[in-house]
């Protein structure tokens, strides 16, 4: 599950915890956020940033051999 939390500080600070959003596409949901928040004071990236996404791929193969018998 995608999840965005944010959370205020008195001083008026924003924190921004992103979580369930796999690779660098995190930036792409959280950009036009931070451009309306302000500055950016600091950015760290967790593990499912460098997570790589999953692709499954469906193929067969078929072999053909032959017996000596």
């Amino acid at each position: 599950m995608e999840t965005l939390e944010f959370i205020i500080h008195p001083d008026g600070r924003v924190e921004e915890k992103v979580t369930g959003i796999v690779g660098a596409s995190c930036a792409e949901v959280t950009t036009a956020i931070e451009e309306k928040l302000g500055i950016v004071l600091h950015q760290a990236q967790t593990s499912d940033y460098f997570t790589q996404p999953l692709h499954q791929c469906n193929s067969a193969t078929n072999q053909a051999f032959s017996s000596q018998w």
